[in-house]
C-alpha cells in the first residue's frame, strides 16, 4: 500500500502545517465528495467542475503537471452555495472558511489520488479515502 501511505503522509503534512482545528473534518468532507456514489464519485466531481467552467483547473489536479489554484469562491460556484453552507454548518465554520478549506484540500487530495494522471481503478480509491478519513479523525 505504498501509494496510499504516501497520500496519507502528504495530506497529514499539509494538515499539520495549518492551525485550523477543523481541517480533519474538512478532510472527511473532501473524501466524501470524492467518494460519493450518488454524485458519481471522483468522475462526477470532475464533471461538475467541467460544467461550471473549471475543467482546466480540475484537469491540472488530475494531470501530472503543476496544479492550478482555485479560490473559495470558485469552489462555492462549482459545488453550490447550499452544499458549501451545509458543510460549513456541519463543521461549525463560516461559508468562507469552509470554501477556503475546500479550495486548499481538493487540489492536494485529487492530485495525490491520481499520481499518474489517471483516475484510480478498482478499490484503490476507496481504500485510500478510508485511510484518510481515519487519519482526519485523529488529526
Amino acid at each position: 500500500m505504498g501509494l496510499i501511505d504516501s497520500i496519507v503522509g502528504q495530506v497529514g503534512d499539509a494538515l499539520s502545517n495549518t492551525d485550523n482545528s477543523n481541517q480533519g473534518g474538512l478532510l472527511e468532507v473532501v473524501a466524501g465528495l470524492i467518494n460519493n456514489p450518488e454524485t458519481g464519485g471522483l468522475q462526477g466531481l470532475i464533471n461538475t467542475f467541467n460544467e461550471k467552467g473549471l475543467g482546466e483547473t480540475i484537469a491540472s489536479w488530475v494531470g501530472t503537471g503543476q496544479n492550478l489554484p482555485i479560490s473559495g469562491e470558485q469552489v462555492q460556484a462549482a459545488l453550490g452555495s447550499e452544499r458549501v453552507q451545509a458543510i460549513a454548518e456541519k463543521l461549525g465554520l463560516s461559508s468562507a472558511d469552509a470554501s477556503g478549506g475546500l479550495a486548499s484540500l481538493l487540489p492536494q487530495l485529487i492530485d495525490k489520488l491520481t499520481p499518474n494522471g489517471q483516475l484510480p481503478e478498482g478499490g484503490l480509491l476507496e481504500q485510500g479515502l478510508a485511510l484518510l478519513k481515519g487519519f482526519g479523525n485523529q488529526a
